[in-house]
């Protein structure tokens, strides 16, 4: 077993795109040394889709080294994803999953659906952090949470790898059990995202339950515009087709 595990962790080592460094404990050390205790790190996926929810991920580790090859999920193939989350999940101290569904999405806007799905992911957690980073320069969540924004966290910081690595699989597990319940929108391949399959299928059959309904890729739907939803929260989004 320990054998086949490492076997694993060295077939993953190097990073699918290009040579990167590899994430680092400098934030947390430096959050340690400010006073925090318990920190997690915290990553979202799904902003950008227009079907499926907008899941968070909160990580905690125990400060140890890092399976080989973690890295932001964005950099690994479906297939090293998949394997490397297959090696975080039992490393990680403790990880928990909240989510924010299209309909909040759709109600809420989506910087409190991200406030939302972070807070659930938190409060997952067998105990509660004192200190969060986030992945990026906004912050989403605010009191009573000590945040730490950092741009690309899910890059250089080893607890928001390892968030990044287990949100993107837990949500493209999710979305690929949609596609069999709703075939032709490529949510196996896309998870939701624009894709010239999931456009074209739109166009002909129109939103599933799970589409986001305030987005303006209906307005670019004539079969379908009139579905569209409206939020009196400000900030819609940008027509993508």
């Amino acid at each position: 077993m320990i054998g086949t595990t490492l076997g694993r962790m060295a077939d993953l080592s190097r990073p699918a795109r290009s040579r990167v460094a590899p994430p680092t404990y400098e934030l947390e050390r430096e959050l340690t040394e400010h006073g925090a205790t318990l920190i997690a790190g915290v990553d979202e996926v799904g902003r950008g889709a227009w079907a499926g929810p907008v899941l968070v991920c909160a990580a905690v580790t125990d400060g140890s080294p890092a399976p080989a090859g973690l890295t932001d999920s964005k950099r690994l193939s479906p297939k090293r994803r998949v394997a490397m989350a297959d090696l975080v999940r039992p490393w990680v101290r403790d990880h928990a999953f909240g989510r924010a569904e299209p309909a909040e999405i759709d109600e809420f806007g989506m910087t409190e659906s991200l406030r939302l799905a972070a807070t659930r992911a938190l409060n997952g957690l067998a105990e509660r952090p004192d200190s969060v980073i986030l992945d990026g320069k906004h912050d989403f969540l605010g009191r009573p949470w000590q945040v730490r924004t950092q741009i690309k966290a899910d890059l250089t910081c080893v607890t928001v790898a390892a968030a990044s690595v287990l949100a993107k699989v837990e949500r493209d597990t999710m979305m690929a059990a949609l596609d069999e319940e709703y075939p032709g929108y490529g949510f196996a391949s896309a998870a939701g995202y624009p894709s010239p399959l999931h456009r074209a299928t739109l166009a002909d059959l129109g939103p599933t339950p799970y589409h986001r309904m305030s987005w303006a890729y209906l307005d670019d739907l004539p079969k379908w515009q009139h579905l569209r939803t409206f939020r009196s929260a400000p900030g819609g989004q940008l027509s993508l087709l």
